[in-house]
């Protein structure tokens, strides 16, 4: 089976994909491996002729795998998004197509027939681009995508324009990293139509909207970690069998993903997502829930974001730290997760930054913000 690689550095026109990815998807033409580096080489064979696409994971806290989907589980994708939905309409792209939730705004554009609109980021991601790109679109039925920092941008001083063209969006799908309370109740208040996703490269992206797994997609907790089922599985990373067996395996006649993430799954089988199961911060001997500090910092007033990691210390073995966006003093930080969460929840060393230092797919990079709070 061929691969064709396709270079996607910044400012790259991502309407080129379209025509060989809808080749791929038609079984005509090789899979697709949209990525960032020139240079980048992709050893292995595909295991057959099913697969469409290879797509990179975030490498957020490890080197990146090479993900191969398959047609059906790319199609089982488009058409569950659509079904959830209950629409399909015209995608505004605002993230790279090298990773999972921008290729999939392609994906669904062409499963719907509709021709996407992409957003000039060769600034960056900016309030003017997005509200010139959403200007554009002219579906009566519109989509996007975004991460929780682009929505922190377009309403932390939005024109009314902005916030017309946001509203005008049958939903914005808002996935990658927690989306935190402040920011859903900010969104609320503007009357945006958001639906939070839950998903990997792994699962072809988004697999869970508002808690409710697509069709056919079934979520398990086993021993407290989540395990994904169904057709919109990866067929598993290229060159990685050993990798691949870890991670998808078979239980009652049925292949799963393992996930890095605690959660639940309700009798009527909603999903409530805690976290990664490594967010856990064992300091002084006792346990702290990264998530929890972070949610109770996030409701603070003042707090834009909040991201909450363990760094080392000689006294605690891992202390708790805080790196914030936002105008809030540490003290009242302090005085809040004392409150909340008790005294060996505090953080010990609390950052503020203009902005989280991001990876190219939206995601909060935190391995740079590990090593900032670690100088802190």
């Amino acid at each position: 089976m061929e691969l064709l690689p396709v270079h996607t550095p910044d400012g790259f026109d991502a309407l080129g994909l379209l025509k060989p990815l809808a080749a791929a998807l038609a079984g005509d033409g090789p899979a697709v491996a949209p990525h960032v580096m020139p240079d980048q080489v992709f050893s292995g064979e595909l295991p057959n002729d099913d697969i469409a696409a290879v797509i990179s994971t975030s490498g957020s806290t490890g080197t990146p795998k090479q993900t191969m989907l398959s047609v059906d589980a790319l199609a089982a994708s488009a058409m569950g998004t659509a079904f959830a939905l209950k629409a399909e309409g015209q995608w505004l792209l605002t993230l790279p197509v090298h990773y999972v939730a921008g290729f999939q705004v392609l994906v669904r554009s062409l499963y719907a027939g509709t021709q996407p609109w992409v957003m000039d980021t060769s600034a960056g991601f900016t309030p003017q681009a997005f509200t010139d790109a959403a200007a554009e679109l002219t579906d009566r039925v519109r989509f996007t995508s975004l991460v929780p920092t682009q929505l922190h941008r377009l309403l932390a001083r939005p024109s009314p324009e902005t916030l017309r063209l946001l509203r005008r969006f049958d939903a914005i799908l808002l996935g990658g990293a927690p989306a935190g309370a402040s920011l859903r109740s900010l969104a609320r208040s503007q009357d945006l139509k958001i639906v939070e996703t839950y998903g990997m490269s792994e699962t072809c992206g988004g697999c869970v909207y508002d808690g409710t797994p697509l069709d056919g997609v079934e979520l398990r907790s086993v021993e407290g970690r989540l395990r994904i089922g169904g057709p919109v599985l990866a067929d598993g990373y290229l060159d990685a069998p050993g990798t691949t067996e870890e991670k998808f395996v078979f239980n009652s006649g049925q292949r799963w993903f393992v996930t890095d993430d605690a959660g639940e799954v309700a009798t009527d089988d909603s999903v409530t997502v805690h976290g990664r199961l490594d967010d856990v911060i064992i300091t002084g001997a006792l346990k702290v829930s990264a998530t929890r500090v972070s949610d109770v910092i996030q409701a603070l007033p003042g707090v834009e974001q909040a991201m909450v990691l363990g760094i080392r210390s000689e006294e605690w073995g891992t202390a708790v730290a805080a790196a914030i966006v936002g105008d809030v003093d540490a003290d009242v930080i302090r005085q809040a997760v004392h409150v909340e969460l008790g005294a060996h929840a505090v953080p010990k060393a609390i950052v503020a930054l203009d902005a989280l230092p991001l990876l190219p797919g939206g995601k909060p990079d935190r391995r740079t913000i590990h090593t900032l709070l670690e100088r802190a």
